[in-house]
């Protein structure tokens, strides 16, 4: 499997050389922008998205608000256990990284000498972005599209194959996807609890939800019928 990608007419590798060609052409400033966007900046933009959709769960409040902060707690959970179990089918792999491979490459990152299949980053912004969209569609797919940035720029940079990075995002939804359910039976009750508890509940519910639902709630309750034992008592 190491030899996966050796050959030149491979069009995984034709898509490598078009798609780092780009570096080549590029200002040597956009290459510096493109190394620290690929390398820290995305994986930083993906982990501002789950706050900010955290922030947005949280004034909005609601019933379902434990449920919401639940779904976004496992959203870096699901990241790093898929970058955890990407340890063992990278070292399976084996496949070199491509500029160890195949020649004039413009690498925008030195010092990577691990195995290249699949992409680490590739692979936790995108289980970020996946498990967003189980909580808030806007906000999903915007990390998912932070995702596929990702994807194009490690291939850019010339640190990964295309299929490193597709495999990356297999691997990253796959997580996401299906151990959600296990994770939610989990996490959910926990959310509860803290929800209820004084110290934790303004981490899932912001305090002006709380107000603002406070009125709602005493309205709702005067406009209720009254019980059949006082409509009889009215009655005689």
């Amino acid at each position: 499997m190491a030899g996966l990608a050796e050959s030149g007419s491979n069009p995984d590798v034709d898509l490598l050389y078009d798609i780092n060609g780009l570096a080549e052409d590029a200002p040597r400033w956009f290459d510096r922008v493109m190394e620290f966007v690929g390398e820290y900046g995305l994986v930083l933009a993906s982990v501002l998205l789950v706050l900010w959709c955290w922030w947005s769960v949280r004034r909005r409040g609601g019933e379902d608000a434990a449920a919401s902060v639940a779904a976004l707690v496992w959203a870096p959970l699901a990241a790093g256990i898929a970058v955890l179990v990407n340890v063992p089918i990278r070292d399976f792999v084996a496949r070199p990284r491509p500029f160890q491979d195949h020649q004039g490459l413009d690498v925008l990152v030195t010092g990577k000498d691990d195995y290249s299949f699949v992409s680490d980053h590739a692979t936790l912004t995108m289980a970020l972005g996946v498990a967003l969209f189980l909580v808030n569609r806007r906000f999903g797919l915007a990390g998912i599209a932070v995702a596929l940035l990702e994807g194009f720029c490690r291939v850019y940079m010339g640190v990964h194959y295309p299929t490193d990075v597709v495999g990356g995002f297999a691997l990253g939804t796959a997580v996401a996807l299906l151990l959600a359910p296990v994770a939610m039976a989990a996490l959910t009750p926990l959310l509860t609890a803290v929800e209820r508890s004084r110290w934790g509940g303004p981490l899932v519910r912001a305090r002006r939800a709380e107000t603002e639902q406070g009125p709602v709630l005493s309205e709702a309750r005067e406009q209720e019928p009254a019980p059949a034992a006082e409509e009889r008592d009215l009655a005689a």
